[in-house]
């Protein structure tokens, strides 16, 4: 079985990273980089993370003009990611920009296109913040919307909590990836987290990649509860 388990490396700085990465390299499937990481040590982070051998997931969750939007995923393109993020609210002009430009600047560059996925609602949302903001109905349909807008642009994958994911396997096409994070051990756990699910509740609802953070980097070992999370899946 592929490891679908990949490690949010949400710590302050590139060394405290490729540490982590490093010990825990051997029981899980990929590294996500974030903005905080991403802003504190820069590009080269992606560079040194790559340099152990690991899968990247770049997390900036683009969002703007679809021409700024292409040129920034081709400069992580450039940076050899294997997986990125736009925000499926952008629009489907800039949702196909940003895919063209995945598939464009890879293949100028003789490498396979990363998976561009489109962030639906953020797992620290509920239906009365969505409200809120002028999003009518409720958390669930929001993402179903924006689910169909993502896979009538092209878009090969999407993140999105795991209590959307059985729906969302009913509603797209069965190669469509679904990446979700909002992972936790139990539900006296959940953090700022408000629609979550144990590892093992998400890969049976169907989830492709299981994104996890603070159960493991801030773990006492984290190699050993990323092993104990991998186990749970079998």
């Amino acid at each position: 079985m592929r490891n679908p388990i990949i490690v949010a490396l949400d710590v302050p700085g590139a060394d405290q990273a490729v540490r982590l990465a490093r010990e825990v390299a051997p029981a899980v499937g990929a590294f996500k980089i974030g903005s905080e990481l991403f802003t504190s040590a820069g590009p080269d982070i992606v560079k040194k993370i790559r340099a152990t051998g690991a899968a990247v997931f770049l997390d900036l969750k683009f969002h703007d003009i679809p021409n700024t939007v292409a040129k920034a995923v081709a400069a992580a393109v450039g940076l050899d990611v294997q997986m990125l993020t736009v925000h499926t609210c952008g629009g489907t002009a800039m949702l196909q920009a940003a895919e063209k430009s995945a598939q464009e600047t890879s293949a100028a560059l003789g490498r396979p296109a990363p998976l561009v996925l489109g962030v639906t609602v953020l797992t620290s949302l509920d239906t009365n913040e969505i409200n809120e903001v002028g999003v009518a109905g409720n958390v669930g349909q929001q993402v179903e919307r924006l689910a169909r807008v993502a896979s009538a642009a092209g878009i090969r994958g999407l993140v999105c909590s795991p209590l959307e994911i059985a729906d969302l396997r009913q509603l797209l096409p069965p190669e469509i990836e679904l990446i979700t994070p909002g992972i936790r051990p139990g539900k006296d756990s959940r953090d700022d987290q408000k629609r979550t699910l144990t590892a093992r509740e998400a890969m049976s609802a169907g989830a492709t990649w299981l994104v996890i953070g603070r159960p493991i980097y801030a773990a006492a070992d984290p190699r050993k509860a990323a092993e104990e999370i991998l186990a749970s899946l079998s």
